[in-house]
């Protein structure tokens, strides 16, 4: 009976990676917010803080198994392996949805937001002065970055590491989205679809037993900037996780109210009725990127005037990203009776 509730638990923290790694695709959503809702978030900080010197010790020792129970590996491994599960798979479909159907993709996350705004502030309990004028600085900060103007594509393998320590915010801290920061620091496009991409394709030609990307000058230079993106959020997940972990610790429900002030402030990032604005050079020519593609220098948002059946089936969306996240409450709370 225990075996089969254990195995059962290990599934759904797969699935929980699944989604952590779908969100953190989506610029403006978090990953840390799934984490939140779920209930693990705290383990999650805890876990990776347990990544230190006394870690390393254990490991470099050979005692493997008091490593791996050490740093709470069955957790971490489970919950990484729906992540990578996410980015050869969901991350594809989220990047099909996101071109043909970008207004019902935004819907979603932006429910979810939503419901993740009112559960954690209905666990959040009793607010003093204080704690509100924490909520109105993250809310502040929130809409600060989410005004900020993207700059352009930077593939210097130095600025491809402080990008991959920037990118695991959003696992990390609720609310603050890496793949938005991404596109703030212009490089949301090389590090999560072009080099995510490479990597696919990587892995079809090999189990096709076809070498010849071994030739495409190109697609190597993809997987280099993709190698050290990987080693810049590890390192920025270890690091970041050690910070937060002190900080809950001594001021948990400051951290959470500004945290919930972030979550708020990234409303105005997913609003779902929004028109892209590209950059033009002194011509009055497009600017692209160096795959051609439009370079995005804003988002102009509005209000629907007409209540469409798109717009409609928006709002559906929208409910549906509320009742996502109030699934995922219930799930926590049976688990928990």
């Amino acid at each position: 009976m225990n075996s089969k509730r254990t195995l059962k638990n290990q599934f759904w923290l797969v699935i929980k990676g699944i989604t952590m790694g779908a969100a953190n695709k989506v610029p403006g959503v978090s990953g840390g917010v799934i984490a939140f809702v779920a209930g693990f978030y705290e383990e999650f900080i805890y876990s990776l803080q347990k990544v230190n010197a006394k870690a390393w010790k254990l490991l470099f020792s050979g005692r493997f198994k008091s490593f791996f129970h050490y740093i709470n590996g069955t957790f971490l491994s489970l919950l990484f392996l729906g992540m990578i599960i996410s980015y050869f798979s969901v991350s594809k479909l989220l990047d099909y949805l996101l071109i043909d159907y970008e207004l019902y993709v935004w819907s979603a996350f932006f429910g979810m937001i939503i419901g993740s705004i009112y559960y954690i502030t209905k666990e959040f309990g009793r607010w003093s002065n204080s704690h509100r004028l924490y909520l109105v600085f993250g809310v502040l900060i929130g809409l600060a970055i989410s005004l900020l103007e993207p700059a352009r594509e930077n593939d210097q393998l130095w600025f491809v590491f402080f990008c991959g320590m920037i990118s695991v915010s959003g696992m990390t801290l609720p609310g603050l989205s890496g793949s938005f920061i991404l596109m703030l620091l212009g490089n949301y496009v090389l590090l999560l679809v072009d080099s995510v991409n490479a990597l696919y394709d990587l892995v079809a030609h090999l189990f096709f037993w076809d070498f010849s990307f071994m030739e495409q000058p190109e697609q190597l230079a993809l997987l280099k900037i993709l190698f050290v993106f990987s080693i810049g959020s590890l390192t920025g997940l270890v690091a970041f996780s050690h910070l937060l972990a002190a900080v809950i610790k001594k001021h948990k429900k400051v951290t959470y109210a500004v945290i919930i002030g972030f979550i708020t402030g990234s409303l105005g990032v997913v609003w779902p009725w929004k028109t892209k604005v590209f950059e033009y050079n002194g011509l009055g020519q497009m600017v692209t990127d160096p795959q051609g593609r439009p370079v995005v220098k804003d988002f102009s948002r509005y209000l629907p005037h007409e209540w469409t059946s798109e717009t409609l089936l928006a709002v559906f969306f929208i409910i549906f990203g509320i009742a996502v996240v109030y699934g995922l409450e219930r799930y926590k709370f049976s688990k928990k009776a």
